[in-house]
């Protein structure tokens, strides 16, 4: 009896601490950055805090003052006579980019650039840059659902797809909508089209929460939902071809097969993990057809891509994503005008759908937005602090002496910013191209992990913010495996191609 005491005791701390694992994990960032920046500044590694409060990404950071006498005497003597009196000595002259501002009677000095937006410019962009427009984008894609919904589309799709969908995800009942819902969110993932997956991943989570006894804990089909979508499985990487494109590469699309194979093999692992764990029937004949039917359509792809040449690769890697979501759009209004009666019997119009449909959209964008706040502005302090790049530095060094090749720990930035931010990753991504060439392995490993996987804790705020969920169980601890699976694979893959 004791024994059986002891055990529910120790499962019931066990649930306690996984509730609080992202909530510590978030508290962990925080306050090490802080006691960092603190430490920094009393021991003058650091001049100012004023970069990570105030500071904007790509700012010179200032690291001292001194007065014109305490400079060299080649500066002192020309920096009065500058233009602007302003002084730049470049990287041949001292290996580092270094200004030199002559103003009352004293001269600042600023040395290297800032890593990311400030705490305040954090607080700010994330609404400016990042809520709004993410709103506008739920308002638009969430009215074509409601669409969806009232004229039956979305019900039919679920039919289509239940006896798949029914076995990777045993908790939801057949001809479910949120089914409609997840097919619409991988298939903007496969396309690239992060603006529609978004609004279509949010809307299912909303529909499964509807079948979740527990509201405030995770259900086996929104982690399993979760799981596959942060794999990030993407056949059409129209981002990372761009940015190849602009930094000048030979071959701007080589590493869309790579960034396929890596994808696909993340979001294998991401289905067979939580299978495992909730316990799937794998060898169910609908799920091996399904399974063989996407591996087919991904190989029919490449083949048909592989065959075309450079100028039809990028021609048809930069329109096949638009002409799927110009369908998507026309399909949905031309099957609400063809069923325009399912309006009349709800008593309403399809443009008053839409509008209901897009004013749920708007009330989700500020639901998820302090969940979004907390979490960029933690990043925000952890980048500039200088407490990412210590770690990063170690890694790699760690990876150097184990005998990993210098371009590849030259990429592991990329990989380990991912899943925290993915515009830190990118602004890495976008500097290995310009410092190693776009065509270096460097560059290519750097886009594998781009495009291979989501910003895990970026989605968790999201996702689980926007149906209020506070214990996610075991999705994070899967989310961050998978991540490394992607980063494992990636490496393999790019040293086999390139």
């Amino acid at each position: 009896m004791t024994f059986v005491i002891v055990i529910a005791i120790d499962l019931l701390h066990l649930q306690k601490i996984t509730i609080m694992v992202l909530s510590r994990f978030w508290l962990t960032i925080f306050i090490s950055s802080i006691v960092f920046i603190v430490v920094s500044l009393f021991t003058a590694n650091t001049y100012t805090i004023d970069s990570v409060l105030n500071g904007k990404k790509d700012d010179p950071i200032l690291v001292s003052e001194k007065y014109v006498e305490q400079l060299p005497a080649f500066i002192k003597d020309s920096i009065k006579t500058a233009p602007e009196q302003t002084m730049i000595v470049n990287r041949d002259t001292l290996n580092a980019d270094t200004t030199y501002v002559y103003k009352n009677k004293t001269v600042k000095i600023y040395s290297g650039l800032q890593k990311s937006d400030g705490l305040l410019p954090t607080c700010k962009n994330t609404l400016v840059d990042l809520i709004l427009p993410l709103i506008a984008y739920l308002a638009f894609f969430c009215g074509l659902m409601e669409l969806l919904i009232v004229s039956g589309a979305s019900g039919n799709l679920a039919k289509v797809l239940s006896p798949v969908f029914v076995k990777v995800f045993p908790s939801i009942p057949k001809n479910h909508p949120s089914i409609s819902y997840m097919t619409l969110n991988f298939a903007a993932n496969f396309l690239g089209l992060d603006s529609a997956a978004t609004p279509f991943g949010l809307k299912a989570m909303e529909s499964l929460q509807e079948i979740n006894p527990e509201k405030d804990k995770a259900s086996d089909a929104q982690i399993m939902f979760m799981c596959l979508h942060a794999s990030g499985l993407t056949l059409i990487a129209t981002s990372i071809i761009g940015y190849r494109a602009a930094a000048n590469a030979s071959n701007p699309a080589d590493v869309m097969l790579p960034c396929i194979i890596t994808s696909f093999i993340g979001t294998i692992a991401a289905f067979l993990i939580v299978g495992v764990k909730q316990k799937i029937n794998f060898k169910s004949a609908s799920l091996l057809i399904g399974l063989m039917t996407l591996i087919a359509a991904i190989i029919g792809l490449l083949m048909y891509v592989n065959h075309l040449d450079l100028i039809g690769k990028n021609y048809f890697t930069s329109n096949l994503s638009g002409l799927i979501l110009i369908a998507i759009i026309a399909f949905t209004l031309i099957f609400s005008f063809i069923h325009e009666k399912k309006f009349k019997e709800a008593e309403t119009t399809v443009f008053d759908t839409f509008v209901v449909g897009a004013n749920n959209g708007v009330k989700t964008g500020v639901t998820i937005f302090p969940y979004v706040l907390g979490m960029l502005v933690a990043i925000s302090l952890f980048r500039n602090s200088g407490l990412f790049e210590i770690i990063s530095d170690a890694i790699g060094f760690i990876f150097s002496n184990m005998g990993v090749s210098k371009e590849i720990t030259n990429a592991l930035p990329v990989a380990m910013l991912r899943p925290f931010s993915s515009a830190g990753s990118r602004g890495f991504l976008i500097d290995s191209m310009n410092t190693f060439g776009a065509d270096s392995l460097t560059a290519r490993l750097s886009s594998i992990f781009q495009c291979s996987a989501e910003s895990t804790f970026y989605v968790i705020a999201v996702y689980f913010g926007s149906v209020n969920i506070k214990n996610t169980r075991y999705a994070l601890g899967t989310m961050l495996l998978v991540d490394l699976i992607c980063v494992i694979t990636a490496i393999f893959v790019a040293t086999w191609f390139f």
